[in-house]
């Protein structure tokens, strides 16, 4: 069994990564598999590029960004789709929204929400940036903002116990979009081609389980996210986790133009931040139902 160390955060977005260790996908490839769940995206990169762990499923704009500063950070498998929402406080009307609730710059909740909030009438609403995506929820709920930018099954759970009212999703803006996504370090993908191979087979497998068990699924995840599985099992409804996600060009450069204009990057990225390969020889037949040929 190959030690490996997976960095992960909460979200509907991570569930393949959480159904591959529970039902141990992981296990089937020869993988012993630790799992971290981090308190906040923007300090995943960091642990990837210095070896604390080997792979995350971590916002893809987050990579991009890597790449244009030369970091050697590579997605491998697509995984979450169209995962943010925008949430109004229940009781105020959207057009009497005057302060928004957003983490940390960079992430497909911020981004959602900077492309969403001229097209909601919002452009003179204050940024309220908080640490974190738990951050921006509690300053809705806590009244301290009139909106907020979330990823699933938060947005669902506010707004099935009227706390909230969902105005908005990334879809509503770019059809497909990719969120979370798989993704390693180019030394692991030159040096350990196996391993990558090994975990995105897994993770893929996993992300079939979520589509054919949601139920099960759901069940698995709420030990993960720490919310109850009635409600992760509400939110599939309106995003699951897409393998294919990231060969959705058109919506990732129209997120790359944005990331442009708000000045979070100085250039589109020259060098290319997405290996395929390992997905496509992960999705033949044969290749999720055990283990990948160490041949």
């Amino acid at each position: 069994m190959k030690a490996v160390e997976l960095s992960l955060l909460r979200g509907i977005c991570q569930m393949p990564g959480y159904v591959a260790a529970a039902r141990g996908f992981f296990r089937d490839q020869g993988l012993n598999v630790r799992i971290a769940i981090e308190p906040t995206a923007a300090l995943v990169p960091e642990r990837l590029l210095r070896g604390a762990v080997q792979f995350a499923v971590m916002p893809w704009t987050r990579v991009a960004a890597a790449s244009v500063r030369g970091e050697p950070l590579v997605l491998v498998c697509g995984s979450g789709c169209e995962e943010a929402a925008i949430v109004v406080r229940h009781g105020i009307g959207s057009q009497d929204v005057k302060k928004v609730a957003v983490p940390q710059r960079g992430g497909i909740k911020d981004l959602t929400a900077q492309g969403l909030m001229e097209d909601l009438g919002w452009g003179a609403a204050e940024c309220l940036r908080m640490p974190s995506g738990d951050g921006a929820i509690l300053a809705l709920v806590g009244q301290g903002a009139d909106a907020a930018s979330m990823v699933e099954p938060y947005a669902t759970l506010l707004q099935d116990l009227r706390l909230g009212t969902v105005v908005r999703r990334t879809g509503d803006l770019w059809p497909g979009a990719p969120g979370c996504s798989l993704t390693t370090t180019r030394q692991l993908i030159e040096g350990d081609p196996d391993l990558v191979q090994r975990v995105v087979t897994a993770f893929v497998r996993a992300a079939r389980f979520v589509e054919e068990e949601p139920d099960e699924a759901a069940a698995i995840a709420a030990d993960y996210i720490g919310v109850g599985a009635r409600f992760i099992r509400a939110a599939l409804r309106h995003c699951r986790p897409n393998i294919h996600a990231l060969n959705n060009e058109r919506a990732m450069g129209a997120v790359l133009a944005l990331m442009l204009r708000l000045g979070y990057l100085e250039q589109r990225p020259a060098r290319p931040f997405y290996d395929a390969s390992f997905l496509e020889r992960a999705v033949r037949p044969a290749a999720v139902t055990g283990v990948v040929s160490r041949a």
